[in-house]
């Protein structure tokens, strides 16, 4: 049959390990017996090759130490995910190893930036005006792609728009991945804002550094200690934003971020009833599909996946039917 999942990083020995054990579940002869551990059932070399058979998520290992294998929809779709996300981060590396975006950035940069006068000193702006709020996500687009140490970010309100989470998560993630250190401060209002709390326990247990401040807070975000976004207007951020160069007024904002990071809190932990970031998805969509199948794609995840998600969240609000889980999750805040 030969080694079908060489594309998606499993080796020959290791596919030929997880088909033998689902041969043996689905094995009316084994009934229920556990498969047992890579010591009784195998020889010493397949009880290595069973441990990098849990590892790439094929199989599970319990207390008794017996290996069973994960059933092939859900072992397919974590490799498909493993694979896409370990590419993903190799054409990353080599996009930044080639400088692409910087050539790219340059080409526009030449059309936009006047020839300096005679005697001038040239180069980029110190101070320029971004307007739009279009024009200040593709400044923080292009500073935090070529960000390498550090990225400091403010929000003075501290509640985060659904539209706002879902742009700044990849990009956090992707500086994350590469080991830039985030740190943000939030406003009093993401205590209750359980949607906005949620994404930053999020960003804070794959790294990030968030505390909360009961004080009032600059809007500011430094990459790098060398460029910084502040608003042109704090009353009215969608008119734009100053995307600062100038080494002096960097510092000065640096300083007081720094202030403003000692006067602040710990994010406080997550309650463990408050729901994740995906289930949050789950109850947003319970009160709009009337079916689990339209629910389940609306969200990109099986309807197993889906009803198994709703179940636990029906468990925890101790709700006898779905209708009654929207209720109950409204009255706890969980739902705007």
């Amino acid at each position: 049959m030969g080694n079908l999942l060489a594309l998606l990083g499993v080796g020959e020995e290791e596919e030929r390990l997880y088909r033998a054990l689902l041969r043996r579940e689905s094995s009316p002869a084994s009934g229920s017996r556990d498969f047992g551990c890579a010591e009784r059932d195998t020889a010493s070399g397949e009880s290595a090759a069973l441990d990098r058979l849990v590892a790439l998520g094929l199989a599970t290992r319990d207390s008794h130490d017996s290996v069973r294998p994960v059933p092939p929809p859900r072992a397919v779709d974590a490799l498909v995910d493993g694979r896409l996300r370990r590419l993903r981060e190799e054409l990353e590396r080599e996009v930044v190893r080639q400088g692409i975006v910087e050539s790219l950035f340059l080409e526009r940069l030449a059309a936009i930036t006047p020839p300096a006068p005679a005697g001038a000193a040239g180069g980029i702006r110190t101070i320029t005006q971004l307007h739009g709020v279009e024009a200040v996500r593709e400044a923080i687009d292009e500073l935090t792609f070529f960000a390498r140490t550090e990225d400091l970010t403010t929000e003075p309100t501290g509640v985060l728009t659904e539209e706002s989470i879902a742009v700044s998560h990849p990009i956090n993630m992707r500086l994350l991945r590469r080991g830039v250190r985030i740190r943000m401060i939030m406003g009093s209002g993401i205590t209750q804002d359980p949607r906005t709390l949620a994404y930053m326990c999020d960003l804070v247990a794959h790294g990030a550094e968030v505390r909360v401040s009961h004080h009032p807070v600059e809007r500011m975000i430094i990459v790098d200690r060398s460029a910084a976004l502040t608003p042109i207007d704090p009353a009215r951020t969608a008119r734009g934003a100053l995307l600062v160069r100038e080494p002096g007024l960097v510092t000065t904002l640096v300083t007081l971020f720094e202030r403003m990071w000692e006067a602040s809190k710990e994010l406080p932990a997550r309650d463990t009833e408050m729901p994740s970031p995906v289930e949050l998805e789950v109850l947003a969509v319970l009160r709009e599909a009337d079916k689990d199948e339209t629910a389940a794609r609306r969200l990109g995840m099986s309807v197993r996946t889906y009803r198994k998600h709703l179940a636990t969240l029906m468990r925890r609000l101790g709700a006898a039917n779905r209708v009654e889980a929207a209720l109950l999750a409204h009255e706890k805040g969980w739902l705007n």
